[in-house]
């Protein structure tokens, strides 16, 4: 089983290629053969100059050794399929195994002689030669695009000398992507597995705690994620169920309920799943949905994604052609970087980098660049704000941008007695991300949104995203504001307090 990483030098992200065996803790001048439960891997670099590094991961299995570890599922030691298979030739959760005992300081992102490298975004070009998908190159496609990866699978045939019988079941797959070695590493350890459909050895509560540490950053949501979980997991229903309720406190999402048959597959009985059982889509793809109907609804042609992150939003906005304009906006230069990639901006021709553009802005200061657009978004945006800074963002985006509509979603502060797992937040609240500032019940809002509207001459209309539960109402609430006409008296607007207070006193 054979997996190449190669990074390239190029101005801003590494001057010299070499410095990938910092970040991989292996010297690019030897050879290093390590012993694992599934066998033996060997580290080493067919390339190693200051323009391109390259290491290979070689994993040499052993299939006798591992039918009798009964850990790797071996009982039956008479049933030939388990001496005589792919395992020694193709990749698969094996190579995972590798994968996440080889480089595990690199897939962690530390790097104590160069501190300064686990977060530099490289260019990275990955290549499998033979691995098994089940799915094909579709699936593929499906699974790493969505992260930003330029994909080039090809499918093996299943004898190069009999055409006429046609692909394999393994394709030859290269993605090539600019992003941090760690998330790399961690995509792969992850869907690797998932593309094979078969895990190797026995799986249990542990591979929920690995699936969510090595996903935590990017598989909450991911469009395939419901199949992701099915298969990473074995299709076992009670860890599906976990892993999801786990991706969800940390997304904000609601916990569906995760069917174990894979979409478009059928049962070991043969019978398709009733439509009835289909899972709820993920709560994040929940509310892009919201948004994207309100701006269908209001005719926006022109959008500005204020906070557009890795460009999860973004990448819906530009993939519709009723948008003649986008652009995206955040304060971190890192984030618009990944957007980039995930949006395939450095690929694309002149006209669409004039159509989809990114832009480093913060939301709390006047920006010139940000008006004359019809709306205006920020999804899941304002909680990340410092609560004295709320007036300035107000007066930055209602204000002086004054695009004709809002639409702002954040938390619903009320639902989150359904996440019994979250995070301690300022003042002893329970927060859904570490980085929220604070999150908001529906009142608070609402007396938000109505002082800004009715300080900068906007109505309002507030509307919920996810499922409702009684008295607690849903996960995410959205306002929606309209510009009134022209001639609209602008007046100042009563202070509102800070979450958690009440008329300016501390909240008891």
């Amino acid at each position: 089983m054979l997996v190449t990483l190669a990074a390239t030098a190029s101005p801003g992200t590494l001057d010299d290629a070499t410095d990938l065996g910092f970040l991989l803790h292996k010297h690019p001048d030897r050879a290093q053969v390590f012993d694992l439960p599934v066998g033996r891997a060997h580290v080493f670099y067919p390339e190693a100059t200051a323009e391109r590094c390259e290491v290979a991961l070689l994993l040499e299995v052993d299939p006798v050794g591992i039918v009798r570890n009964k850990r790797f599922g071996g009982g039956d030691a008479f049933a030939l399929a388990q001496y005589v298979n792919d395992r020694p030739y193709a990749a698969s959760s094996m190579v995972a195994v590798a994968l996440g005992k080889v480089f595990a300081t690199a897939m962690a992102g530390r790097c104590d002689a160069r501190p300064d490298l686990p977060d530099v975004e490289l260019p990275l070009d990955v290549h499998v030669p033979s691995l098994p998908c089940r799915g094909g190159v579709d699936l593929a496609r499906r699974l790493f695009e969505p992260l930003g990866w330029h994909v080039t699978a090809t499918a093996e045939p299943l004898d190069p000398t009999v055409p006429a019988w046609g692909a394999s079941r393994y394709v030859d797959l290269r993605l090539h992507g600019t992003r941090r070695l760690a998330d790399a590493l961690a995509q792969l350890y992850v869907l690797l597995p998932v593309l094979d459909d078969a895990k190797h050895y026995w799986v249990s509560t542990d591979e929920v705690d690995k699936l969510v540490r090595a996903g935590g950053g990017w598989l909450a949501d991911h469009p395939e994620r419901a199949q992701i979980l099915r298969r990473y997991l074995a299709h076992q229903r009670r860890y599906v169920e976990d892993a999801t309720a786990r991706l969800a406190a940390l997304d904000g999402a609601a916990p569906a309920e995760e069917q174990v048959v894979p979409d478009g597959e059928v049962s070991p009985d043969g019978a398709a799943p009733p439509e009835e059982d289909a899972p709820e889509p993920p709560l994040a793809r929940q509310r892009a949905d919201a948004v994207l109907g309100v701006l269908h609804e209001v005719g926006a042609r022109t959008v500005v994604d204020l906070g557009c992150g890795e460009g999860a939003l973004l990448r819906r906005l530009a993939a519709d052609r009723t948008f003649t304009r986008v652009l995206g906006t955040d304060v971190s230069a890192r984030e618009l970087e990944r957007a980039a990639a995930r949006l395939r901006l450095h690929d694309a021709n002149d006209a669409e980098r004039e159509r989809v553009r990114l832009l480093q802005s913060s939301l709390t200061y006047t920006d010139d660049r940000l008006a004359g657009f019809d709306a205006a978004v920020l999804m899941e945006v304002v909680e990340h704000v410092d609560a004295s800074r709320l007036d300035a963002l107000a007066q930055a985006v209602l204000g002086h941008a004054r695009p004709r509509v809002v639409v702002v979603t954040t938390p619903n502060a009320e639902y989150n007695v359904h996440y019994p797992n979250l995070l301690d937040g300022p003042g002893g609240s329970r927060v859904r991300h570490p980085d929220h500032r604070f999150e908001w019940t529906r009142a608070e809002l609402r007396a938000w949104a109505d002082a800004a509207a009715d300080r900068y001459g906007y109505a309002v209309e507030h509307r919920d995203v996810g499922p409702l539960a009684p008295d607690v109402g849903a996960p995410t609430q959205m306002v929606v504001l309209a510009l009134l006409p022209e001639g609209t008296v602008e007046h100042d607007a009563p202070t509102v307090a800070a979450p958690g207070t009440r008329d300016g006193e501390e909240a008891r």
